[in-house]
C-alpha cells in the first residue's frame, strides 16, 4: 500500500471526507458493534449492516484520496480488527461498571456514558491513525469532542480497562501514552509543555503508568513526564515533572467557613 502522502489527493484538489457523513457513520458503527436495537436479533441484518458500514467507510476513504484497491484493503483491515476492538471495549465497559457505583447496568453504560462512547471511537480512530490515514481519524475524534466535550487525539496510545468518569473537558494529546487500569475525571489535561512545530516528531505529551487515578482538573504536561504505576493524582494539580510509582500528589488549599450569623446585613441596591 502506498504511503498516504502519495494518495491524499485532497491536498491538491481540496476534496475532503464529509464531516456530517463521518459522524453518522460513527453512530451507526457504535450501534452495530454492540448490537443496540431489536433489529440486531436478526443475524442476517447484522451481516447486512456490516457490509453497509464497510461500503460507507470505503466512500469516506475515497475522499481521503485512496483508490479502490487501497480502500478495499483498508476496509478489510478494519473488519479484521473489529473483534479485537470489541474485546478491548468489553474490558473498558466492565471497568466502568465495576468502578462506578452510579452504573446500574452494562446497558446503562452503553447508552448513557459519554466517556465510553469516546473510548469506543478512539479505539477505532487509533487503528486508522496507525495506518497513516489522513484527516478521517481526526474527524472521528472531533465528532466525539463536539458530542461529549472529550478531546482525545487518535494518535494517543491507551491501554486496557480505561475509565473516563464524567469526561467533560478532558484533553489527551497526540503522543500521550496511557497504561492499563487508568481512571481519569473531568477536566484532566495530558498536554505538551510547548507547541513548537519543530517538536512534531517527538513525544510531547506525558506517559501514564498502570493503575493510576487522575482526579478532576489535573494538568500533566511534557513528553519527559512519567506518572508511575499506582499513583493517585489529586484534583487541580499542575505537574511538569515525573512522579514516582505509588505516589499521591495533591493540591493543598485552605477553605474558610464562617457562620452566616456574623455576616453584616447586605446592602440593598434595589431601585
Amino acid at each position: 500500500m502506498k504511503h498516504p502522502i502519495y494518495t491524499a489527493n485532497y491536498l491538491r484538489s481540496g476534496v475532503l471526507p464529509d464531516k456530517e457523513q463521518a459522524g453518522k457513520w460513527l453512530e451507526e458503527y457504535f450501534r452495530w458493534l454492540f448490537c443496540i436495537g431489536p433489529q440486531y436479533a436478526d443475524h442476517d441484518y447484522f451481516l447486512w449492516k456490516e457490509k453497509e458500514l464497510g461500503d460507507a467507510l470505503s466512500k469516506l476513504l475515497e475522499f481521503s484520496g485512496y483508490d479502490s484497491w487501497e480502500r478495499n484493503a483498508l476496509v478489510s483491515y478494519i473488519k479484521d480488527k473489529m473483534i479485537s476492538i470489541h474485546q478491548k471495549l468489553e474490558h473498558d465497559l466492565q471497568a466502568i461498571f465495576d468502578a462506578d457505583p452510579a452504573a446500574r447496568s452494562r446497558g446503562e453504560v452503553l447508552a448513557c456514558y459519554p466517556g465510553f462512547f469516546a473510548i469506543a471511537v478512539h479505539r477505532l480512530a487509533h487503528e486508522l491513525w496507525s495506518k497513516g490515514i489522513p484527516v478521517l481519524p481526526r474527524m472521528f475524534s472531533e465528532y466525539v469532542h463536539g458530542r461529549t466535550g472529550i478531546d482525545i487525539h487518535p494518535g494517543a496510545k491507551i491501554g486496557s480497562r480505561f475509565f473516563i468518569d464524567h469526561g467533560t473537558g478532558i484533553v489527551v494529546g497526540e503522543t500521550a501514552v496511557i497504561g492499563n487500569n487508568v481512571k481519569i475525571y473531568q477536566g484532566v489535561t495530558l498536554g505538551a509543555l510547548s507547541v513548537s512545530k519543530a517538536e512534531a516528531g517527538r513525544q510531547r505529551h506525558p506517559s501514564i503508568g498502570n493503575d493510576v487515578t487522575i482526579y478532576a482538573n489535573a494538568t500533566i504536561l511534557g513528553g519527559d513526564t512519567f506518572v508511575g504505576d499506582g499513583c493517585v493524582i489529586g484534583g487541580n494539580v499542575w505537574i511538569t515533572h515525573s512522579v514516582p510509582s505509588n505516589s499521591m500528589v495533591y493540591h493543598k488549599s485552605e477553605a474558610v467557613v464562617k457562620s452566616r450569623e456574623v455576616f453584616p446585613e447586605p446592602l440593598n441596591f434595589v431601585i
